[in-house]
């Protein structure tokens, strides 16, 4: 690297000077087996029972798989830091985690405003469904998400990592993240902020706004046709996906595009437990708890099993 950078080693000291370590770390095992847990039993279901065979389930089984994979890039590294204190990581491998994040980041986003146009379809224009919505779409979709997420990812480590670190090598934080690793450039970083803000800005606002669009003409369309039972069921299932977009596109978009604050300058990672930790643990709590689709798969299956170990 011709950046001038000496700094080959990283320290994470999130969790430096916090009390009840092992609590924490009980409470953060637990999040990541059932994150991991729930969103395997999702991909498993619906890709067993023929019933969930539809673009929605597509859709939701590449989340839970997208999701595992996204949790697994952080969550692992904030336990090893709960039992190590000022955990050391290597250079390439910060590297690698930080491109593999922003990846997996954005191809949630993308996929989110994707599952936010299927709902719109569904709904608004349930005769058509089956064309619009075809399994070569929905193909393309879930690529055009892998896409997007790599050049996105792409483009915003080759930034950051093009900056000399000549300072501080300790990042408060509990994972390779670009806000921590601005702060310990020894240079002026007012062009990667504008890239966040003009690059970022475009893909999280860009898939927002879809996603607003899309609720807003579900709304409509159910205000317009109140006694359409199929209609207030596919409300339920937009209701569920708005808390998530809400809480992963919140606290994603305070954490990246919030003016500059000593506020939480010391605190700046609890943000981002909200879209590395929380978002991909309810994904698969509010699918499978608000979905008589699931449920039902479940149970089938799962007396099937009880069924056969009987016999």
């Amino acid at each position: 690297m011709k950046n001038g950078t000496n700094i080959k080693v990283f320290y994470l000291h999130a969790f430096a000077d916090m009390r009840f370590k092992g609590l924490y770390f009980a409470l953060f095992l637990t999040v990541y087996l059932v994150t991991v847990i729930g969103n395997i039993v999702i991909i498993v279901l619906t890709k067993m029972d023929h019933l969930l065979q539809t673009p929605m389930y597509f859709l939701l089984r590449n989340l839970a798989f997208l999701d595992i994979c996204y949790t697994s890039t952080t969550l692992p590294q904030m336990l090893a830091n709960l039992l190590i204190e000022d955990l050391a990581i290597s250079l390439p491998a910060c590297i690698v985690q930080l491109y593999v994040f922003l990846t997996l980041a954005a191809s949630e986003s993308s996929l989110l405003a994707t599952m936010a146009y299927d709902r719109y379809v569904a709904i608004c224009n349930p005769l058509r469904y089956s064309v619009i919505m075809s399994r070569d779409v929905c193909l393309r979709m879930v690529a055009g998400s892998w896409v997007i997420g790599g050049i996105f990812g792409a483009i915003h480590t080759t930034n950051t990592f093009r900056l000399p670190f000549c300072g501080s090598n300790v990042l408060n934080h509990y994972f390779c993240d670009i806000p921590p690793l601005l702060k310990i450039s020894c240079i002026d970083t007012l062009a990667n902020e504008a890239t966040v803000f003009a690059v970022g800005g475009f893909l999280m606002h860009g898939c927002f706004l879809m996603i607003f669009g899309s609720y807003v003409q579900i709304l409509f369309s159910v205000l317009n046709n109140p006694k359409g039972c199929g209609r207030k069921k596919g409300l339920s299932t937009c209701v569920s996906h708005l808390i998530i977009v809400l809480l992963f596109y919140g606290s994603g978009s305070f954490m990246y595009f919030r003016p500059k604050s000593n506020m939480l300058a010391d605190k700046e990672w609890l943000l981002s437990l909200f879209y590395t930790s929380i978002t991909p643990l309810l994904n698969p709590i509010i699918y499978s708890l608000r979905n008589k689709d699931i449920q039902g798969a479940f149970q089938k299956h799962f007396k099937k099993s009880l069924t056969h170990r009987h016999f």
